[in-house]
């Protein structure tokens, strides 16, 4: 005796072994041995063989019309093997009451499911949806297919073109326009990026990349709602200064001043004075939830993103002519030694007489002419203001400040290799389009006016993330246990060391227009400022607080997709100067394996021909082909230059603030790729 069930949503027959009240024991023809429930049992038969009846019925549900079959079916529940019997004959035979059954099974548009072998059909309404939908999947089925011949064959259609970085980056892989790159990748043997840019889908590598970042960060655009600053109701003191700020000429969120008091008197004031914003923008309000939002500033070459709009930062920047709110620290020095004798915290309107541009200044302020009085440039009077006397004693103290670190760091700070300076010439404030003529220069790390600003900050993030902790005042820390190698620097809510930095604590509070965890300490500063020991619990974050914690990690995903899409726009810059300046050989200096740093452009890359040479070796390299979507480019070894001295350290083996530096370089781009990158490091300048 033989059996037909169903197991599973699929129909099987064997022979019964042994049959029991609720189940029975079934051998397949695989020699399988299944124990089937009584409810799951449908036919039994004599002949013929389980095999040749599936097969038999099979076939013969083909010629089962639908419609017809649904007009002979009853209103109410029904089995297959009476509608067999009405539709075919009321002696309908074995195969032709199991071919209903599987006619039946795979029409539920038809005939609903009601049981093991039992049916119920459907409205004359549902069903006309039903074949609505059938033929309108059966129409983008054909289209899907069309649209995969057409990219295999090097065309692009235009909703596909319209969807192009959705379907890279963040693809609804049921749309049609995905499937039929996923479909034509899989006929061409092609990875979904190399078809697209085939199929003339990718008209500019800018856009690409550009694309891609809004898609990922800013899906809603970058725009701001119209939103009015607000205003600051504190009754703030005048400080007795004059402050200047130190920016390069694009800065428009200036954040940070100094100023001097008591030169020649033996005790000198350092004020270091940082844009307030936090005096009038209050958690949770329409101001705070933007910079919530966005939580950086975006840097890349040309262009940025802010964080806050312009219209507020310009309410809030330490604008030259102006008298503005600001949250000042005041640093008492031995003028001799330069021993910190004491700092002060306050909450006051600063004069600020000048912003410094030092693009335009770094060729005056030279180490030499903050060091020799007697000094002076061929090309004087220039365009600094008296602050010769200020700015000398300034960089002698962000020596020494810098060397006291170095204590506490274990070793020296090393700026060997250069910072790079991207200008694009044609765009002006407008957003680029990739085809700008881009200038790359050099300035050295370290330069006069760049120390004395990175180190008075370092100052005042370092000072106040000690007062905070000494308050019980929680804040946003950033701190690293050593200079071990694979040793990050964290962000936490505890005042722990920053090896790198050589501190005891370090909290970035110097930057709150353009950082929004430097907005948050601001807060938590000013509750220090306004109620000193009992900060604690005035300040907007208590200890422990979920929020912060939230703002944490919301912050390092946010800094590091930034950081990464800065170096891998940079990247595409350097890649289009090799193009507009006919670039085909280099000299570089071996990086490690074979990879190879560029030694006057911002560009590392893999070369044939490095693989047994030592690092620094310093060689000469002819380019490859580049791939502008990609960043990829490659190189040979044409020849080798020099070979360091055994032993010797390269820039590479140190780092400014004990971070492991990101290297950005080629990048590798699929369907529905999603690769966050590690911030690249600790920066001490604002």
């Amino acid at each position: 005796m033989y059996v037909l069930f169903e197991e599973t949503g699929k129909f099987l027959a064997g022979r019964i072994l042994s049959e029991a009240e609720s189940s029975a024991q079934v051998e397949l023809d695989s020699g399988k041995r299944v124990k089937v429930k009584a409810a799951n049992l449908l036919l039994k038969f004599e002949k013929p063989a389980p095999a040749e009846l599936i097969a038999q019925a099979q076939a013969a549900s083909q010629g089962i019309e639908l419609e017809l079959a649904w007009e002979f079916a009853p209103e109410e529940e029904f089995g297959f093997a009476d509608l067999a019997r009405d539709y075919f004959s009321a002696q309908a035979p074995l195969v032709e009451q199991a071919a209903m059954l599987f006619r039946l099974f795979e029409a539920p548009h038809y005939f609903r499911r009601a049981g093991k072998g039992r049916f119920r059909k459907a409205s004359a309404e549902v069903i006309a949806q039903a074949l609505a939908a059938i033929e309108k999947k059966k129409l983008v089925a054909l289209q899907i297919t069309q649209w995969a011949t057409d990219l295999g064959a090097g065309q692009c259609p235009a909703p596909i073109q319209e969807q192009l970085y959705k379907i890279l980056f963040k693809p609804d892989k049921n749309a049609p326009e995905y499937k039929a790159v996923v479909e034509a990748a899989r006929a061409t043997h092609t990875a979904p990026l190399e078809l697209l840019q085939k199929a003339g889908a990718i008209a500019s590598p800018y856009q690409f990349h550009w694309k891609r970042f809004l898609l990922e960060n800013f899906p809603k655009g970058t725009g701001f709602p119209t939103i009015a600053a607000p205003t600051i109701d504190d009754a703030l003191p005048l400080a007795p200064v004059q402050a200047f700020s130190i920016d390069d000429s694009a800065t428009t969120e200036i954040d940070d001043a100094l100023s001097v008091q008591g030169l020649g008197s033996g005790t000198l004031t350092l004020g270091i004075h940082i844009a307030a914003p936090g005096l009038a923008v209050r958690p949770g309000s329409a101001v705070d939830q933007l910079g919530r939002a966005r939580l950086s500033t975006v840097y890349m070459p040309g262009y940025k993103v802010t964080m806050l709009p312009d219209d507020v930062v310009q309410s809030y920047t330490l604008q030259e002519g102006r008298d503005c709110p600001a949250l000042s620290l005041y640093v008492t020095l031995d003028e001799a030694t330069l021993e910190i004798q004491g700092s002060e915290s306050r909450v006051e309107r600063v004069p600020i007489a000048w912003n410094l541009r030092h693009d335009q200044l770094d060729t005056v302020v030279t180490e030499t002419w903050l060091t020799d009085p007697a000094f002076n440039h061929e090309n004087e009077p220039h365009p600094l203001p008296d602050l010769r006397e200020q700015l000398s004693f300034l960089y002698r103290l962000a020596q020494n400040l810098k060397a006291k670190r170095e204590v506490v760091r274990g070793k020296p700070e090393t700026f060997n290799r250069p910072d790079y300076n991207f200008r694009l010439l044609e765009n002006g404030k407008l957003e680029p389009q990739g085809q700008e003529t881009v200038q790359i220069s050099t300035r050295m790390r370290g330069a006069p006016l760049d120390l004395i600003v990175s180190e008075a900050m370092i100052l005042a993030n370092s000072t106040w993330g000690n007062w905070m902790a000494e308050l019980g005042v929680p804040g946003i820390y950033r701190s690293q246990a050593s200079l071990a190698p694979g040793v990050k620097v964290r962000m936490g809510t505890k005042a722990l060391p920053h090896a790198g930095i050589g501190v005891k604590s370090y909290a970035w509070s110097t930057s709150p227009l353009r950082r929004y965890t430097d907005l948050v300490n601001q807060w938590q500063i000013i509750a220090c400022v306004k109620h000193g020991k009992t900060a604690a619990l005035a300040a907007p974050f208590k200890p422990k607080d979920a929020e912060l914690f939230s703002i944490i990690s919301g912050f390092d995903a946010a800094y590091s997709a930034y950081n990464g899409f800065q170096g891998a726009i940079e990247r595409f810059w350097t890649l289009r100067y090799l193009q507009q300046n006919a670039i085909t050989e280099l000299t570089a200096s071996v990086f490690k394996d074979n990879m190879v740093r560029a030694d006057t452009l911002p560009l590392v890359l893999p070369v044939m021909g490095a693989q047994n040479l030592p690092r620094g070796a310093r060689v000469r390299v002819k380019l490859g082909e580049m791939d502008l979507i990609t960043l990829d480019i490659h190189g040979t070894v044409v020849e080798q230059l020099d070979t360091p001295a055994a032993g010797a350290a390269t820039a590479d083996e140190e780092a400014d603030s004990g971070e492991d530096e990101e290297v950005a370089g080629p990048i590798a781009i699929a369907v529905d790729l999603d690769e966050p990158t590690e911030p690249s490091g600790d920066n001490p300048a604002p």
